[in-house]
């Protein structure tokens, strides 16, 4: 990977549906975990300007904080405070009374390893736009329909499948630990994974719920991140992790779309390598 010069700042395309297609619930209408949609600004620093004498230390210590937030996206994450379970992946961040403690320490999201998938790499696949597309809004030749409720109407959301998916999750569940983890609701996610998870190979389910944006600890997934893999449509999503990321396209309607069958081969061949860092960055 080409290093990022320290003057440029690389802000995370975000492609947000629009909100009368899907009220705030599924992904694809919430920004991603570290991204705002927007250039990011560039921020004073010492050594390249001064704050102007009417700031006050509030606003210094904001534009600090958002300055050290900046650093960590250029670096791709390096210098984050992983603590002393920094072998474990960190996917989203949330403040430190947000979250279970065990023994002092923020719990990692997931359970221990089953014995079903010993010995396996953790596989973490992105949801809406990445393996669906969902609206509500009425849609041709839709492969199932998901009831909701939004405070207090319900709302039918129409489920496309991405062209694959069935045999993608058929083959991903032989190989590895399936982990679905979208910034969706449960109560629209769910019932969605209930209808396209026909092979049950997916171990654990993780929501928008799971996920916190406030400034402060990161939580862990509770996996080694050298048998990690991120599967997402959006950047920012894997902004802290890009050597763990498989990226894919952003996937509407389109019914030739091939890149999860496409993937079947390569993530195959990710099993057997002892750290999944060193390849996805190579092939990046």
């Amino acid at each position: 990977m080409t290093p990022v010069p320290a003057e440029v700042i690389v802000s995370p395309a975000a492609q947000l549906l629009p909100i009368e297609e899907t009220d705030g619930v599924t992904s694809g209408a919430v920004q991603p975990p570290g991204s705002t949609g927007e250039p990011i600004a560039r921020i004073p620093t010492n050594e390249s300007s001064t704050y102007p004498d009417s700031i006050t230390d509030e606003e210094v210590a904001m534009l600090d904080e958002q300055e050290e937030e900046e650093r960590l996206i250029r670096n791709g994450g390096n210098g984050i405070p992983f603590g002393p379970v920094g072998a474990n992946l960190c996917l989203t961040r949330a403040s430190a009374d947000e979250f279970t403690m065990q023994d002092g320490l923020p719990k990692p999201l997931l359970p221990p390893v089953s014995p079903e998938h010993a010995g396996r790499k953790c596989l973490v696949l992105d949801l809406d736009e990445t393996l669906v597309h969902s609206s509500f809004k009425p849609v041709q030749q839709a492969d199932f329909i998901v009831p909701v409720e939004i405070e207090y109407h319900w709302h039918h959301f129409h489920v496309l499948k991405r062209p694959g998916v069935d045999e993608f999750l058929r083959r991903m569940g032989e190989l590895y630990e399936v982990v679905v983890f979208t910034a969706s609701l449960s109560k629209y996610a769910d019932p969605v994974l209930d209808k396209l998870d026909i092979h049950q190979v997916v171990a654990h389910r993780l929501f928008r719920e799971s996920c916190f944006s406030h400034k402060g600890n990161y939580v862990k997934l509770g996996r080694p991140i050298s048998d990690t893999i991120i599967l997402d449509n959006s950047p920012a999503s894997y902004i802290f992790h890009p050597h763990n990321a498989v990226p894919v396209s952003s996937w509407f309607n389109d019914p030739h779309d091939a890149e999860l069958t496409d993937l079947i081969p390569f993530l195959a061949d990710l099993t057997s390598v002892p750290d999944v860092r060193g390849i996805l960055d190579g092939a990046r």
